[in-house]
């Protein structure tokens, strides 16, 4: 599972290369912008794979970030000394889907249009000074021709913010040392200690990292090849039309989870009247979801001061493991609920799923710390290898007498 970063930033730095060409051809304007995507699709020389592959490369960047966060958070690679390096990274996280929303309204389709009529619609729940912000946000009482120059703006800034924040991810790893699976710190007493608990990084950690990288792109692809439309909507492909709304507004796939938090939380919840009522009115169904929403990535957030637990990685948790399986579960089935119509049986399952989440984070993970009996962590990553490759000590695993075997 330590193979994200590079994934990730070869991603980063293709949606830049290709991004920036692209943005050569477009032209921001809400009469020309859905036209000029068909030019680059139609007239530009490698456009429809330039387009192809900025669009899945946002999935391929979500994929892998998500499973960057859930490692590190089943490892607890966000423990001390490293809260900075994961605040950081939540600040990525969180920039990288404001770009990618506004990069999604771009196209001018039907779901572009409108998504950001309700996306944008969330900040005017906001008592008291949400119409203000929403009108500030798209420059007009509506969407059109303001916001549509802003997202552009936005967009193509924004990257390379990502791409500054991610040096300074990459310093602060460097600077405290990278977590593994055991836990356990390399130990700094003297160099021969360091060298016993470490490999170098040519050839082990580059041969990995390219290789991984390898599997990675041969599948990333395979998809923007012959599927690459697979993970979008086919109202996108629709010129936006301001009075004719989609039948079902779906975000992509990468904000399903938050979005079904989202509508998770009706006016019927009680949590919600109770708010309701607790703040005379100003709490309503709608301000609620989106406090949900936006604290479903803080409470993820705050996760180092959460966990109160002395054991860092979840392999020696026995309890813990359980309770995050769980957290996973929980987060796919969020994200198939969140594409789902907000009918039916589908707001109970979201409403299930968004109290699991949050009582993860703060219930569960700070209640483990007291009630859990966690396994005696190995006393240094040599002891850790040596139980596992050593016959001497009782390791069972073997290496291959040859590269055939």
């Amino acid at each position: 599972m330590w193979i994200w970063g590079i994934v990730l930033m070869f991603a980063l730095i293709g949606q830049i290369a290709t991004g920036v060409v692209l943005a050569m051809h477009y032209t921001p304007h809400v009469d020309l912008a859905f036209a000029s995507v068909e030019h680059i699709m139609r007239d530009v020389n490698g456009g429809f794979m330039l387009r192809y592959f900025h669009a899945n490369g946002a999935s391929l960047m979500f994929f892998a970030v998500y499973c960057h966060i859930f490692r590190n958070l089943y490892y607890g690679s966000y423990k001390t000394p490293r809260e900075i390096t994961w605040i950081i990274g939540i600040l990525i996280f969180v920039l990288m889907m404001g770009t990618a929303f506004m990069g999604y309204v771009l196209p001018w389709g039907q779901m572009s249009f409108h998504g950001t009529s309700v996306i944008t619609g969330l900040f005017g729940a906001i008592p008291f000074i949400g119409e203000s912000i929403q009108t500030w946000l798209l420059g007009a009482s509506a969407v059109g021709q303001p916001a549509l120059n802003r997202f552009f703006s936005l967009h193509f800034l924004l990257p390379f913010v990502i791409l500054g924040l991610t040096l300074v991810h990459v310093w602060a790893f460097h600077t405290t040392g990278n977590n593994n699976p055991t836990g356990v710190e390399v130990r700094r007493s003297s160099v021969e200690e360091a060298r016993r608990d470490t490999v170098p990084f040519w050839p082990y950690f580059i041969l990995k990292d390219f290789y991984a990288l390898a599997v990675v792109l041969a599948v990333f692809f395979a998809i923007v090849a012959f599927m690459p439309n697979y993970l979008g909507h086919p109202d996108n492909y629709v010129p936006a039309n301001p009075l004719a709304t989609p039948s079902h507004i779906v975000p992509e796939w990468y904000f399903l989870p938050f979005y079904a938090i989202l509508r998770a939380f009706t006016g019927d919840v009680w949590v919600v009247m109770f708010a309701n009522w607790i703040s005379f009115g100003i709490i309503d169904a709608k301000f609620f979801g989106v406090l949900a929403m936006f604290g479903a990535i803080v409470v993820m957030a705050l996760s180092p001061w959460l966990d109160t637990s002395l054991v860092r990685s979840g392999r020696y948790r026995p309890m813990f493991k359980w309770w995050f399986a769980l957290l996973v579960v929980d987060f796919v089935v969020l994200m198939w609920v969140g594409a789902q119509p907000a009918e039916g049986i589908y707001p109970y399952i979201a409403l299930i799923g968004a109290t699991y989440w949050f009582a993860y984070f703060l219930v569960i993970l700070p209640l483990l710390g007291v009630i859990e009996r966690p396994l005696t962590p190995p006393a240094s990553i040599e002891a850790d290898f040596a139980a596992h490759y050593d016959p001497q000590t009782g390791g069972t695993k073997q290496f291959a007498g040859s590269p055939a075997e």
